[in-house]
């Protein structure tokens, strides 16, 4: 039966082999598949992706970048397509995590350089800006095995809400309306002018020429003011409404950076909770599994003991088994041998004497080993629990009483010791307080309260006497005498 395979790739593929007999990954375009290896097709074909990259530049004005890349594997650099296979060949070409990573890219480095660039640097020098877009692109490309084969920028476009492309063409277009507007009032001017000039010089006399040139004189340098005094004003607003809407994106992006710090923040705690959250779940599944691979050691340390009892019991009743066949054929040639029997006898019983004994010891050693494997896990988990409470002698005693109900025994033990006496407290006062006034009375109860905290002293005498602990720092320490109560009658 043939268990390999021989595969052929397509004119725009690769075969990927890995596995047996493999270090690293092999590039073919027809191979023999052995057992133990497997194969993956990689497509070569560049594919179209394209973006709306939006970049802001140094006067932090934001613009659109609309370009379409044809980016592809580099077919030529087999390095690039082992780069490629490690990387990226575990998914579709046109996928959305291929086209992300592309945007990714395309958008970081735009936008690094956009930022270092002025609005009018980038529009007047368009084709180098576009020329060190690729380039840095390109860079970043080389590492996952991809090459940029065509790249195609259309024209810079405006945000929504920031038309400064749109202004700037409005601005060009309007000068050069007022442009023309004051060449055509300057020609007919000048026509009209004439034309009075000839009517003068033919109808009037030179004193009648001269008024009328002081009076045109006038007239065009009060039409010359009026015109400076419109351009200023033009300016002006233009000026204004620059500042406006400087002083509004100014104000966007402030806003936007408090959303993506707060965003970033949030990210961060939430992250460290996770991590926390994590440690303490793995941390239990650990003790779990610990006390999981402690009860099955006894399991099977008790199995085998009761293995080792069935089959000592096995060989005693074989044993009784053979004695009772001996004996009959004892008493069957009693008459012919009996010096052989009562030999036979002897043996027997020496024999079984020693096969009981040595079923003895067998049982003893088994026994002893088990104890020994038993106090070695125990020596084991109690090596465990120091080490997880930092060689902490009181937390691990601690931990152990709590974890094998010794609170809960002592004070079961202390109430089988006391029940059915039913104690009788009296308090005995002598009413002195009440004679210093009210105060005094209103005091009573609160003396009768301390005398409750001071028969604490002695019950935690009797707790460190019975485990051995003190009590915490914050409730007090214990005293070299013992508090005794006061005005106790059984």
């Amino acid at each position: 039966m043939c268990f390999w395979w021989y595969k052929v790739a397509d004119a725009s593929e690769y075969l990927v082999i890995t596995g047996a007999w493999i270090n690293d990954l092999k590039i073919k375009k027809k191979a023999l598949i052995l057992p133990g290896q497997k194969f993956t097709r990689i497509e070569l074909s560049p594919v179209n992706y394209t973006f709306n990259v939006q970049a802001m530049s140094a006067e932090k004005l934001p613009f659109i970048l609309p370009a379409v890349f044809t980016i592809g594997p580099q077919v030529n650099d087999m390095e690039a397509i082992i780069k490629y296979a490690k990387l990226l060949s575990n998914h579709e070409r046109d996928s959305a995590h291929v086209k992300e990573l592309v945007q990714g890219v395309i958008e970081g480095e735009t936008r690094v350089l956009a930022a270092s660039m002025t609005m009018e640097e980038v529009f007047k020098g368009t084709k180098e800006f576009k020329q060190e877009v690729f380039a840095k692109v390109q860079l970043e490309l080389n590492q996952f095995g991809l090459f940029i084969y065509n790249a195609n920028v259309k024209q810079l476009v405006d945000v929504p809400g920031h038309e400064y492309f749109s202004y700037l063409g409005q601005k060009t277009q309007m000068e050069a309306a007022n442009q023309a507007k004051v060449d055509v009032a300057e020609a007919t001017m000048k026509g009209e002018v004439g034309a009075k000039l000839r009517q003068g010089q033919t109808l009037q006399n030179a004193a009648k020429i001269d008024a009328e040139t002081k009076i045109i004189s006038t007239q065009r340098q009060g039409e010359g003011k009026k015109e400076e005094v419109r351009v200023h004003t033009e300016v002006k607003v233009y000026e204004n409404q620059r500042e406006a809407e400087v002083a509004e994106a100014n104000a966007e992006l402030a806003k936007k950076k408090a959303v993506w710090d707060k965003e970033a923040k949030v990210a961060q705690v939430e992250a460290a909770k996770a991590v926390s959250i994590r440690e303490a779940q793995l941390q239990k599944e650990v003790e779990k599994v610990n006390a999981m691979t402690m009860t099955e050691k006894l399991k099977a340390d008790i199995l085998s003991k009761a293995m080792v009892e069935a089959e000592t019991k096995a060989q005693e009743a074989s044993w009784q088994l053979n004695q009772k066949q001996k004996a009959a054929d004892a008493i069957l040639y009693q008459k012919e041998k009996e010096a052989e029997a009562m030999k036979a006898v002897a043996d027997a019983q020496m024999y079984a004497r020693q096969k009981a004994a040595e079923g003895e010891f067998y049982a003893k050693n088994k026994e002893a080993e088990a104890l020994e494997a038993m106090g070695q896990a125990q020596g084991h988990y109690l090596q465990y629990l120091m080490e997880a409470n930092g060689r902490d002698y009181s937390a691990t005693r601690d931990y152990m009483m709590i974890n094998n109900r010794m609170y809960p025994e002592i004070a079961r033990i202390n109430a089988d010791a006391v029940r059915g006496l039913q104690p009788k407290i009296s308090i005995w006062s002598n009413g002195g307080e009440a004679a210093d006034g009210g105060a005094g009375s209103s005091n009573t109860a609160m003396k009768e309260i301390a005398g409750v905290y001071k028969m604490l002293p002695p019950l935690f005498n009797t707790v460190h006497e019975q485990t051995g602990m003190l009590p915490p720092n914050w409730m007090g320490t214990l005293s070299a005498e013992g508090s005794q109560p006061k005005n106790i009658e059984a």
